[in-house]
């Protein structure tokens, strides 16, 4: 593991729910369609053990993205994500929801994301992510960048930071 600031370790000791965008961070963001149609998206198997790590270890895990797709609901759903928000362009305010939910503070969530759209909720979290081929501006005000892409292991290396540090 890379060498981390003690002020940063502290935020990470205290992270008790980890939510997560989708698009661009579960998956590599393209949108792939059949002949048919049919809308597909690609998820890494070890961003699901990463997911399953962190819930195993007590960790509440939450999908809180601005789409509305039934294979984001169906991801979750196998991976028993508790908490699956679709369809919201306020993430902040779901975070915050959850942490009235919860009893937790705004302190005790990481979230990762890598679009202007998830600024607001990175920069009110206690530990903010992103992968590494995030944009820009994303970068510019997260705790930890990853070395890995979304959709291409992201989550599973920060959940991997959480828990080596928390010693789950």
């Amino acid at each position: 593991m890379r060498e981390l600031t003690a002020d940063l370790q502290t935020k990470i000791r205290r992270v008790r729910l980890v939510a997560m965008d989708v698009d661009g961070v579960l998956t590599d963001g393209g949108m792939y369609y059949s002949d048919s149609g049919d809308e597909m998206k690609k998820f890494h198997s070890r961003d699901g053990m990463g997911i399953k790590l962190l819930q195993a270890a007590g960790i509440i895990t939450a999908f809180v993205t601005s789409e509305q797709t039934n294979l984001v609901q169906r991801r979750g759903d196998r991976l028993k994500v508790p908490e699956i928000h679709q369809g919201t362009f306020e993430k902040k305010n779901v975070l915050s929801e959850l942490c009235v939910k919860y009893n937790l503070g705004m302190h005790d969530v990481a979230f990762i994301g890598d679009d202007v759209n998830d600024l607001d909720a990175l920069k009110h979290v206690g530990f903010s992510v992103a992968p590494a081929d995030a944009v820009s501006v994303v970068k510019e005000v997260v705790d930890f960048i990853c070395e890995r892409n979304g959709g291409a292991g992201a989550v599973r290396e920060m959940s991997d930071v959480i828990l080596q540090l928390q010693r789950r």
